[in-house]
């Protein structure tokens, strides 16, 4: 990643929450920690944020505290090949007249281009799938109500009367920050509490995750593996975590990259 862009995304993170560690930025950069480092003295230098013991702080600090975990714009760039085949293999599950629910993320924003023929109801927190549907296809399209926050373009409300319980789907479509024997887990309370409203107004929940997700994991669990119907990744997935998914009765959807047909592994 080129210098501006590390440093453009240093300043966005450092005003999106009160203290940006080394640690995160390394993680939302894929830069070393004295690469980081050097980044951050410098930026310090030109005034444009504050060097802290560990990262750095916002000159201003901001109103609103964003979400834990790498902005979209980062990870949309990160595994690509994996994420389309993964999507499309998701996009198949549907059928015109559906209702589905797709949260937001990188690996489902990829399912709006195979959407884009379909006649579905959508209901969405992304603001980025929204959009391109409502350009690029004649599906049905329903926001979530909230606060749109900006490196994840997610809209998230803290509210419990918000228009996500007047939407039924028969399925859900959904990423994670890791996947393992507990279940879903996520990175940040909000999105916990927003996307527990979600998976209960879907008869079936579908997880779209790349194999590196099998070995993440956070202190935030979002769901046990029951309530999961079936989960779509790559020929990455290792085994034990597919004899996991299998001892839990989830039906495993394993795709190759780059290819665009889909091989049902276990059912």
């Amino acid at each position: 990643m080129h210098e501006k862009e590390r440093q453009r995304i240093i300043l966005s993170a450092v005003q999106d929450r009160p203290v940006v560690t080394v640690a995160d930025l390394c993680s939302m950069t894929g830069a070393s920690e004295a690469t980081i480092r050097r980044d951050i003295s410098t930026l310090h230098v030109q005034r444009r944020l504050r060097r802290v013991r560990g990262g750095a702080e916002a000159i201003t600090p901001p109103q609103i505290v964003g979400l834990a975990g790498r902005p979209f714009a980062v990870n949309k760039t990160l595994r690509i090949a994996e994420k389309q085949a993964i999507a499309r293999a998701g996009a198949d599950l549907c059928e015109d007249g559906d209702s589905i629910i797709i949260n937001g993320g990188t690996t489902t924003f990829q399912m709006v281009h195979p959407l884009t023929t379909r006649r579905l109801q959508v209901f969405t927190n992304s603001f980025p799938i929204a959009e391109h549907l409502l350009k690029h296809s004649k599906n049905t399209i329903m926001l979530s109500g909230g606060a749109i926050y900006r490196e994840q373009n997610i809209i998230l409300s803290p509210f419990d009367n918000d228009v996500t319980r007047n939407f039924y789907a028969r399925r859900m479509f959904m990423g994670a920050h890791g996947l393992g024997p507990l279940g879903l887990m996520e990175a940040d309370p909000l999105l916990v509490q927003a996307e527990h409203k979600l998976i209960g107004q879907a008869d079936e929940l579908v997880v779209l995750v790349d194999s590196s997700k099998f070995g993440q994991r956070s202190s935030l669990v979002l769901c046990p593996l029951d309530r999961i119907t079936a989960v779509i990744t790559d020929d990455g997935i290792p085994d034990n975590a597919a004899a996991m998914l299998e001892a839990a009765d989830v039906n495993l959807i394993v795709v190759q990259a780059g290819v665009g047909r889909e091989e049902e592994a276990v059912s």
